[in-house]
């Protein structure tokens, strides 16, 4: 990476402003899932060891557009990370400001302090330079920490770099560094994993790993829109239909390298406790009936490919993981994939509903890199610069 990194900062003494990514999931203010909250910690704890003047933390929560909601406050988060850093965190109910500025001041040496959602800013997501200048005004370094948003061109990453020398954070660093060596210099085999619902959300996707992968495995709904495109009757399956020419284009264009599903299990209705059975590949689907998870064939076909592969790149589920009843294909997928990182591969999961799958099978662990961002994961696999990166500084 040729941008500046956290390790090239002096920090003793600064007030570092630091921009996260705590966009984690609420349930009546309860943290549903903390993965991204912790994937910050070795971030954070370096620039304390550092012996700064205090660290301050920015991050966005949902979609508020632009307007305070109570329940996108970032409150419920500085007790849970208080817990994660085994220190005080303070919170302040506002990023800019009279309020903003006197917490900071308030803070005692290497004090840390959330501040509150900058999306309750229309100028966050406008990138607006005023409101840049005054979240800049509350540090003297800037890290940007947050891959999950580094896809957006907004005030918290991108302008306020252009204030402060920016460098990377060691999560940011780690995603980057990652994700450019499995598309530079994979160690091959090269099998990538694609699914999901839509083909057309992840086309550019598609049409870049085709010509770095040695095989591309689908599955998900945009198998479906595969299958239509073959000429097979998907009755009530998710099929999107705007997407067949695509695929039918993709099936031509690369039908060496990738593989689609060789059965399916579907079901009468879209519910866990519907009527199930598993279908073979050129099997239509009957009227009324639909597919909602690759079958056990497939599973055993897309493991053995997993299994003899030097990087896996995993990106969409299977099926509908989330009903217990068809989440058996999205966790065959992940248990292939951590055998195959135990014996030596490199496996690089691409953030949403992917690393949701794994944590649901409970083999986050087991796999070599779990990213936290998914659009952005998606993004830099397609071989755009984001806006989040660019904007640091030059080593």
């Amino acid at each position: 990476m040729n941008k500046l990194s956290i390790k090239d900062m002096d920090l003793a003494g600064k007030r570092v402003l630091v921009r996260v990514d705590f966009n984690v999931p609420l349930d009546a203010a309860r943290i549903a899932d903390d993965t991204r909250i912790r994937a910050a910690i070795p971030t954070l704890q370096r620039i304390l060891s550092a012996e700064p003047r205090a660290l301050i933390l920015l991050s966005h929560l949902g979609r508020p557009k632009g307007q305070p909601r109570a329940d996108m406050s970032l409150a419920p988060i500085a007790p849970a990370l208080a817990a994660a850093l085994g220190c005080a965190v303070a919170f302040v109910d506002d990023c800019i400001g009279p309020a903003a500025r006197q917490a900071v001041a308030a803070l005692p040496v290497a004090g840390v302090l959330l501040l509150e959602n900058t999306r309750f800013y229309p100028g966050e997501t406008a990138n607006d330079p005023r409101f840049a200048a005054e979240l800049a005004q509350l540090g003297d370094v800037f890290i940007n920490d947050a891959f999950g948003a580094a896809h957006r061109a907004h005030a918290s990453n991108v302008g306020v770099a252009q204030h402060l020398g920016a460098a990377a954070g060691l999560l940011l660093e780690k995603e980057i560094n990652y994700l450019a060596t499995a598309l530079k210099k994979p160690r091959r085999p090269f099998v990538a994993i694609i699914g999901g619902a839509k083909v057309s959300g992840k086309i550019d996707v598609i049409e870049a790993l085709l010509g770095k992968v040695d095989k591309l495995l689908v599955g998900g709904g945009m198998a479906n829109t595969f299958f239509m495109a073959q000429g097979r009757d998907m009755a009530d399956s998710l099929v999107e239909r705007d997407a067949l020419e695509l695929a039918r284009d993709l099936l031509a264009k690369a039908a060496d390298k990738l593989m689609l599903p060789i059965d399916q299990r579907i079901a009468s209705d879209f519910a866990n406790d519907a009527m199930q059975r598993v279908l073979g590949a050129a099997e239509d689907v009957p009227a009324g009936w639909q597919s909602m998870d690759i079958g056990p064939a497939t599973v055993a076909a897309f493991g053995a490919e997993v299994a003899g592969a030097g990087t896996v790149l995993w990106n969409g589920p299977m099926g509908v993981f989330e009903m217990p009843s068809f989440a058996l294909g999205t966790t065959g997928v992940a248990r292939a994939l951590a055998a195959a990182t135990a014996a030596g591969a490199t496996s690089i999961i691409g953030g949403g509903d992917s690393a949701a799958a794994v944590a649901l099978a409970g083999l986050s662990d087991a796999m070599s890199h779990i990213s936290t961002g998914g659009g952005a994961s998606l993004e830099l696999l397609e071989g755009k610069t984001l806006p989040g990166i660019a904007a640091l500084s030059d080593r």
